[in-house]
């Protein structure tokens, strides 16, 4: 087969043009592409051999990782083909999530803190140290906060508002069932935590003042929510200019039990989705990134996403 005929065979697949569009920004590994794409491992592997053996990729290995990019030292009718599959790329539906999933990838290798993290915790749970415990450095790290006032929002009874209201300066909890507001409160008051303040209202317009607060937190509350971009608009809203606003939540998955079990009106979210709705929304220095995997069935993926007003 002549190498034309193998180029054209090569970008005849929409997943294989969707690799092709990545790759025109800057080299990316396997497990980039599988994060950008959403696509298993073996599938993405298969595509890249493929157009590499036709000569439109070239890869380097670094470490364990492989790196793969476009063939710069390709032949003039190669880059043509590239030129086309690109143009292709841009018609398909996944298109704009690839997009935006592939700057999301791109800024956080910039961000080496988030590098150090990984290590320190993989080293974390390898070796037993006396004492070394995540309890005692969450301790550690309340410490450190400086006197904000954060609106929890989706709170339930209370856990991390009662956390944060022991060094913040005010903690607004907001949750929609009136048995937790009513439960949270009265144990903060138990507590003493004059400073943590319980109401009752829904994820989509909180009832908080605008421009009123530091920090945003929805931790495992916006796949609760009816309408996950209004209340991204909402948390905006109640956020001071320079506020930031940080969301815990699951990866997208197929466990629809969990309708049942937690109430999830949504399973889980892709990150070029949360991406576009805080875009958006008007948020800035927006950075999503998948910060823990469960070990057991149904391997839920949790990701953090921090944004700025």
């Amino acid at each position: 087969m002549s190498a034309t005929l193998k180029s054209l065979r090569a970008l005849a697949d929409p997943t294989r043009l969707r690799i092709v569009a990545l790759l025109q920004r800057d080299e990316l590994s396997v497990h980039e592409l599988q994060e950008i794409t959403r696509l298993g491992q073996s599938r993405i592997s298969t595509h890249l051999g493929l157009l590499t053996e036709t000569g439109l990729l070239t890869s380097r290995r670094e470490g364990k990782r492989a790196f793969y990019r476009l063939n710069s030292t390709a032949d003039a009718a190669a880059h043509e083909f590239i030129h086309l599959g690109v143009r292709g790329a841009q018609e398909l539906p996944e298109s704009e999530a690839d997009q935006l999933n592939l700057k999301r990838v791109l800024a956080r290798r910039n961000e080496m803190a988030t590098v150090y993290f990984n290590q320190v915790a993989g080293r974390f749970d390898r070796s037993y140290g006396p004492g070394r415990s995540w309890q005692a450095f969450g301790h550690l790290l309340l410490r450190i906060l400086p006197p904000l006032v954060v609106a929890d929002l989706g709170s339930g009874e209370g856990l991390l508002a009662e956390l944060l209201a022991r060094r913040c300066r005010k903690v607004v909890a907001v949750d929609n069932c009136e048995k937790m507001v009513t439960f949270g409160a009265r144990k903060a008051r138990q507590n003493g935590l004059k400073n943590l303040e319980f109401r009752l209202g829904d994820l989509e317009n909180p009832p908080v003042e605008s421009s009123s607060v530091d920090l945003v937190i929805l931790s495992q509350a916006l796949h609760h929510a009816t309408d996950p971009a209004r209340a991204i608009v909402g948390a905006r809203r109640i956020l001071k200019p320079g506020g930031q606003l940080m969301i815990l939540d699951l990866v997208k998955h197929r466990f629809e039990q969990a309708r049942e079990l937690y109430g999830d009106q949504f399973l889980g979210f892709d990150e070029g989705d949360l991406h576009r709705w805080m875009e958006v929304a008007g948020f800035r220095k927006i950075e999503i990134s998948v910060v823990a995997r469960e070990d057991q069935p149904p391997h839920f993926e949790t990701l953090l996403a921090v944004g700025e007003r």
